[in-house]
């Protein structure tokens, strides 16, 4: 698990391989990741996009960028959390993904990025 506070919000990544929804021999890996956001702030927020950074171990990376997390754009209060899960191929059995949130301030309606903490994506037995 990964942690990391920026701009008085706290993400936690937890991840997980997904060998039901893999296919090794077609160079196809599934995994999915839990993320918790926690509002350490003083006013609410709201997540309005994301945009992430993916690499894998080939060398191949691409950039995903979209409207709020699963279908969602969640406000937070102030000490609440939201929790979620997704998901990432690759096409290789090592890969690494970080990112940001565009988040808003719901008092003063300014906009921030908030950074997701880089977290790596690893098939179980190549840690062996």
């Amino acid at each position: 698990m990964i942690s990391k506070i920026s701009e008085g919000v706290e993400i936690t990544v937890e991840t997980y391989y997904q060998s039901g929804y893999s296919n090794p021999t077609n160079n196809e890996f599934m995994f999915a990741y839990r993320i918790t956001i926690d509002n350490h702030n003083a006013f609410g927020i709201q997540l309005l996009r994301r945009h992430w950074f993916i690499f894998d171990s080939n060398g191949e990376q691409r950039e995903v960028d979209g409207d709020g997390v699963i279908g969602e754009q969640p406000t937070l209060k102030q000490g609440e959390h939201f929790t979620y899960v997704s998901g990432c191929n690759l096409r290789t059995e090592m890969g690494k993904m970080h990112g940001y949130y565009t988040m808003e301030n719901l008092n003063s309606k300014q906009q921030f990025k908030v950074n997701i903490p880089a977290f790596d994506l690893i098939v179980p037995t190549k840690l062996n």
